[in-house]
C-alpha cells in the first residue's frame, strides 16, 4: 500500500505540472505505457486521444504518460484497477495471474504467425477474452501488436534448447513465462523491464527475451550481442480502461472511447511494421549476431508440460483448440 500511495502521489504531481495543457478539457483521462515516446503503442494511444478530443468537440482529452513515468506494469495495473490511472497499455503477461483467459494467448507457439494472431484476436475469441477483464475491474478495449519475442543474451549464440540450459533469463512476472523457461532448462528470473539493461550489464542475468523494437529501444542490444530468432511468443498487447473510470462516463462517451480505441488498432499495426524493420536494421548495423537458422521443433515439443499446466481446464483447453483451429 505504501508503494501504491507513493505512485499515486507521483501521478498527482505529474498531473499538476501538465494541468495547463489540458485546462480546456472537461475530462482529462490519464494513460500509462512503459515504452518511450514514439513507440508504436504510445503513438496509437495518442491517436486514440486525438480521435476522442475531436469526436467529443474538445471535451475529452487523453494525457499519455510514456517511459514508465507512472511505474512498471505490475504497479500501474493496480493503479488502473482503482481508477488512479484511467487507461493502461500493458503486455499480456502481467495479467496472466489475474485473468486466466490471458494465459492462453501467452502460451509459447500458440499462434502460427502474426497474421494468425490478428485473425484470432480480431474475431469472437478476442472479444471473449476482452470481456473477461471486466469482472476484475478493467474494460478491455483493444489489442496492439507486440511482435514476436525471441531470446537474446551476452554469452553465446543460442541455436538449440541445450544452449539455454543453466542460463539466467529475465522474464515478465508471469507463471507462464517462468514455466516456459524452466521447460527449456533455463533459470527464469522475473524482473521489472526497467532493470534488465543493468541486470545484463552486471551479470545478474545472462539475457532476456523480447521483440525487435523493445530490444533496440531499451538499448539492450548494447549489452547483449546475440539475438536468436526462435519467435517463441507472439503475444498481443492489450489496452484496458479502469472500470471505475469508465463507469463515470455517460453511455455516449463510453461509446466514443470504445470506438476510438478500435480505430487506433490499424495505426498501431502500420507503425509497428515500420518500427520493427527500423529496429532490426539498427541492431544488425550495431554488430549484434542474429541467429536465424534454427529448428523450432524441439522448442515447441518442450512446451507440452506448459500447456498441460496452464491450459489444463476444459475451458482453457477449448480456447486452445479454437485458436489452433482458426484459419
Amino acid at each position: 500500500m505504501k508503494k501504491f500511495n507513493t505512485m499515486a502521489a507521483a501521478l498527482l504531481a505529474s498531473v499538476a505540472f501538465a494541468g495547463a495543457a489540458y485546462a480546456e478539457c472537461e475530462v482529462t483521462l490519464r494513460s500509462s505505457d512503459t515504452h518511450p515516446a514514439g513507440y508504436p503503442t504510445v503513438a496509437a494511444v495518442e491517436h486514440m486521444g486525438a480521435l476522442l478530443k475531436e469526436r467529443s468537440a474538445g471535451r475529452i482529452c487523453v494525457e499519455v504518460f510514456h517511459s514508465a513515468q507512472l511505474g512498471e506494469e505490475k504497479d500501474t495495473i493496480e493503479q488502473t484497477k482503482f481508477g488512479v490511472i484511467d487507461f493502461n497499455r500493458v503486455s499480456m503477461g502481467p495479467f496472466n495471474n489475474i485473468i486466466e483467459e490471458t494465459k492462453v494467448v501467452s502460451l509459447p507457439f500458440i499462434f502460427r504467425g502474426t497474421d494468425h494472431m490478428h485473425r484470432v484476436m480480431d474475431g469472437p475469441i478476442g472479444d471473449e477474452i476482452l470481456a473477461a477483464f471486466e469482472p476484475h475491474g478493467f474494460v478491455g478495449l483493444a489489442y496492439f501488436d507486440g511482435g514476436s519475442r525471441s531470446f537474446y543474451n551476452k554469452q553465446k549464440p543460442i541455436t538449440s534448447v541445450d544452449d539455454l540450459k543453466g542460463m539466467k533469463i529475465r522474464v515478465m512476472q508471469s507463471d507462464v513465462f517462468v514455466d516456459m523457461m524452466s521447460a527449456l532448462g533455463a533459470n527464469a528470473t522475473p524482473m521489472p523491464y526497467g532493470e534488465v539493461y543493468s541486470g545484463i550489464q552486471t551479470g545478474v542475468i545472462d539475457g532476456a527475451e523480447n521483440n525487435w523494437p523493445s530490444f533496440e529501444s531499451s538499448g539492450h542490444y548494447e549489452v547483449a550481442g546475440y539475438y536468436t530468432l526462435n519467435e517463441h511468443l507472439i503475444v498481443p498487447e492489450v489496452l484496458v480502461m479502469s472500470k471505475a473510470s469508465y463507469d463515470k462516463l455517460s453511455p455516449e462517451d463510453q461509446a466514443l472511447v470504445v470506438q476510438a480505441a478500435k480505430d487506433s488498432i490499424p495505426v498501431n499495426r502500420e507503425l509497428w511494421a515500420a518500427r520493427e524493420k527500423e529496429s532490426e536494421d539498427k541492431v544488425r548495423a550495431a554488430g549484434v549476431e542474429v541467429i536465424s537458422d534454427i529448428d523450432k521443433t524441439p522448442f515447441i515439443e518442450a512446451m507440452v508440460p506448459v500447456y498441460e499446466k496452464h491450459a489444463g481446464t476444459p475451458k482453457l483447453q477449448d480456447l486452445v483448440t479454437r485458436i489452433q483451429a482458426t484459419e
